[in-house]
């Protein structure tokens, strides 16, 4: 079975779960399992956006971080600031980044030496990245454009 006929498989399990649920952890825990079986990526979930410490009077995501949310695989960091990293990277470009190998990537957060390549979505509401959605692999150049494409689609059910 090809990559995009897992997806063509996977998308619509992933909006039937996230439409008979109304609980976003609950969302992000079933799509990180449903995508981590799928593929048996090393890594697949969700980091949040949260505010830093306690809320301030202005509201700018320099005074938020990502928080880990739900995930499969192995331990993972737990909080990644606005900008760092390819999660923080792609939650400031509010876009998808698509790393073929992490070592090349200027300023990544090695959670894990195991992971050679990665690809962090955005999760968006109301033109308000809300979370992004992080997929590693230990084999290089594992995200392309079938990614990009599907994953982007995913998102937008929850």
């Amino acid at each position: 079975m090809t990559k995009e006929d897992r997806y063509k498989s996977l998308l619509p399990q992933a909006k039937a779960l996230c439409e008979s649920e109304s609980d976003m952890i609950a969302k992000m825990a079933n799509i990180s399992a449903l995508l981590h079986t799928t593929f048996g990526f090393w890594w697949t979930g969700f980091y949040r956006v949260a505010p830093a410490s306690s809320p301030s009077p202005k509201d700018n995501a320099e005074d938020h971080v990502l928080i880990l949310g739900p995930f499969q695989g192995p331990l993972a960091c737990t909080r990644i600031p606005f900008g760092r990293g390819v999660c923080g990277t792609a939650w400031k470009e509010r876009r998808t980044v698509v790393v073929p190998d992490v070592e090349k990537f200027l300023g990544h957060i090695a959670c894990s030496s195991e992971s050679r390549s990665e690809i962090v979505v955005p999760v968006c509401k109301e033109d308000t990245v809300i979370a992004v959605l992080d997929i590693d692999s230990r084999e290089l150049g594992t995200f392309d454009e079938t990614d990009r494409r599907n994953l982007e689609t995913l998102v937008r059910y929850l």
